[in-house]
């Protein structure tokens, strides 16, 4: 579980821009801490609303304490309501635009029961700057790699030397590029709450190779 605690916890795990429930179920086996699933219709990873809910409910049916994340870009609390009142609606809120301070402290209010995570992209280390003022607003930051063209799912890997000796209040999530091989040399030098991994682990946009992600969660788990 990704959230606050008082303890170190092991690194946790999310397998992101999932697109079909037989994947969501086999993921969902491996005892993993959170799966996403992409709300952004720009994406080539889309589910719609149907499709989600049958992915959702595939993890639930495996385990009710795996995270079940619904990525979406600036869109209006409108919107959010109808998401929430879904027959199984996400338990995480990922949001993964331009989503200002006011409006993630909003989010909280109008739906303090569903954890909000924000995802910011980073190039340099202003990047990095503007995020502290999020942090009490939100229950946890995922840090991205930037891309002129694209929101995420990119392959591209955040500049982790960035990262280094860098603390945050609210747990963090690292993504960007992420698979089994990369895995130690992100240890050797950091040691995010959580790791979330996408595009590297698929045949296809929003078809994962499975064994690509069996060893990911096992090289995760060995360092832990």
């Amino acid at each position: 579980m990704i959230g606050k605690s008082p303890s170190k916890k092991s690194t946790a795990i999310k397998i992101c821009g999932i697109t079909k429930t037989s994947q969501a179920k086999s993921i969902a086996q491996l005892e993993i801490n959170a799966i996403g699933v992409i709300g952004v219709k720009k994406s080539p990873r889309f589910v719609p609303e149907e499709e989600c809910i049958k992915i959702f409910n595939e993890i639930e049916k495996v385990s009710s304490s795996i995270e079940k994340v619904f990525v979406i870009a600036n869109e209006k609390l409108e919107t959010i309501k109808c998401i929430n009142n879904r027959s199984t609606p996400p338990s995480v809120i990922q949001l993964h635009g331009d989503e200002s301070v006011d409006y993630c402290r909003e989010l909280k209010t109008e739906f303090p029961r569903v954890k909000l995570w924000k995802a910011f992209r980073l190039k340099s280390i202003n990047d990095l700057e503007s995020i502290s003022q999020y942090e009490k607003s939100i229950d946890a930051i995922l840090l991205d790699a930037w891309d002129d063209t694209s929101l995420g799912g990119t392959g591209n890997r955040v500049p982790i030397d960035l990262l280094v000796n860098k603390t945050f209040t609210a747990p963090w999530i690292l993504a960007g590029g992420i698979s089994a091989e990369i895995i130690p040399e992100i240890f050797s030098k950091l040691r995010p709450d959580g790791i979330d991994a996408s595009s590297r682990l698929e045949i296809s946009p929003g078809i994962k190779d499975l064994k690509k992600v069996e060893s990911l969660v096992h090289e995760i788990r060995e360092q832990n």
